[in-house]
């Protein structure tokens, strides 16, 4: 007969015994308390309703809010304009620059081309060079202004003499002895002018 013998198969079931159901009222397993879910320290509970006067105070917070954002929007579009004039001034004076130093060229050949006895192939090449000079001008936004019979005008004539003319009326140009030019609308330089004085004024030089 062996040590171990083996159990009679006629023996009843050992019965387990069963976990206890938790008191009322008392804590869940593990992972059901708040601290253990990671929420330690939040308030769990809602939070009320807003009241009518939170409510207009938001109302109004947003308004405001909204309205300085568009205020920046306008301050940032009106600095991007002015940078842009500013820019584009500083184009025009660089080139207004270079383009007013060409006038006196202009000038001379307009001496070569009026002086007396001149060679005739001299005089055409002359000729030639002004108009070519003055289309480079002309294409780049250089206009010519020659006030001959024109009334006036300060802001673009330079007056070195006034005298009566029988049959022209006061105030008109009578004789340019050096045209102006403009870029651009912006004046170059004055044409230099003789304007018309009333009939028995004397004349000023």
């Amino acid at each position: 007969m062996t040590r171990h013998h083996r159990k009679n198969e006629s023996d009843p079931p050992v019965a387990t015994p069963e976990a206890p159901e938790p008191a009322a009222g008392a804590p869940e397993g593990p992972g059901s308390s708040p601290d253990e879910r990671g929420l330690t320290g939040v308030d769990v509970e809602c939070l009320p309703p807003a009241t009518r006067e939170e409510l207009e105070s938001l109302r109004r917070e947003r308004d405001e809010l909204k309205e300085q954002l568009l205020r920046r929007r306008a301050e940032f579009e009106n600095f991007r304009k002015r940078m842009e004039r500013e820019r584009e001034n500083a184009r025009t004076d660089a080139i207004a620059t270079v383009l007013k130093a060409l006038g006196p060229v202009l000038d001379n050949l307009d001496r070569a081309l009026g002086a007396e006895g001149s060679d005739a192939s001299l005089r055409e090449g002359v000729e030639l060079t002004r108009r070519e000079l003055l289309a480079i001008l002309e294409s780049q936004g250089v206009k010519l202004e020659d006030p001959q019979g024109q009334p006036f005008d300060p802001e673009r004539h330079q007056a070195l003499a006034h005298e009566p003319v029988p049959g022209v009326p006061e105030g008109t140009v009578v004789e340019v002895y050096r045209k102006g030019y403009s870029y651009r609308d912006r004046l170059l330089r004055p044409a230099l002018v003789k304007v018309a004085a009333p009939a028995g004024a004397h004349k000023v030089h």
